[in-house]
């Protein structure tokens, strides 16, 4: 018979297990990352600046689930070390568009491994499983 505070256990929450996964493989990044001397967070920015030639902070923002409170100062600072240039749209200034330099283009040879190394930390799961909760965390998303 249920108890009126199963609820509040820690191991009847599905925020728990997802929680302590998304840490475990973001953690796997941090090793890797840090040589290049880059966050898991400007890293993602990267990968979405690899994929599209331009883009504006707003699409950035919404691509990544982050605001605009977390992105403006980390495009300040990619944007001080030379791997990014912030420019105003011609059509309507209030929008910044976001456009990779050739430093930061050229990082992506440095990152081009980092995804299979980080693909330890699944290497319990069959390639089904890995599929199957991949689209399920994406169908929450």
């Amino acid at each position: 018979m249920s108890q009126p505070y199963d609820q509040l256990k820690l191991k009847n929450q599905l925020c728990f297990p997802l929680y302590a996964a998304a840490r475990r493989i973001v953690n796997a990044y941090t090793p890797l990352l840090k040589p290049l001397g880059l966050t898991y967070t400007q890293y993602i920015v990267f990968m979405v600046l690899w994929e599209k030639e331009e883009v504006t902070v707003g699409e950035l923002g919404q691509t990544l689930s982050l605001d605009a409170g977390t992105l403006t100062p980390l495009l300040k600072k990619l944007e001080k070390e030379g791997y990014i240039k912030r420019t105003h749209s011609k059509q309507d200034e209030r929008i910044t568009l976001i456009k990779l330099t050739k430093k930061g283009d050229a990082l992506k040879e440095d990152c081009k491994d980092i995804p299979p190394k980080v693909s330890s930390v699944v290497s319990d799961l069959s390639m089904d499983e890995i599929e199957t909760l991949y689209n399920l965390l994406y169908k929450i998303v």
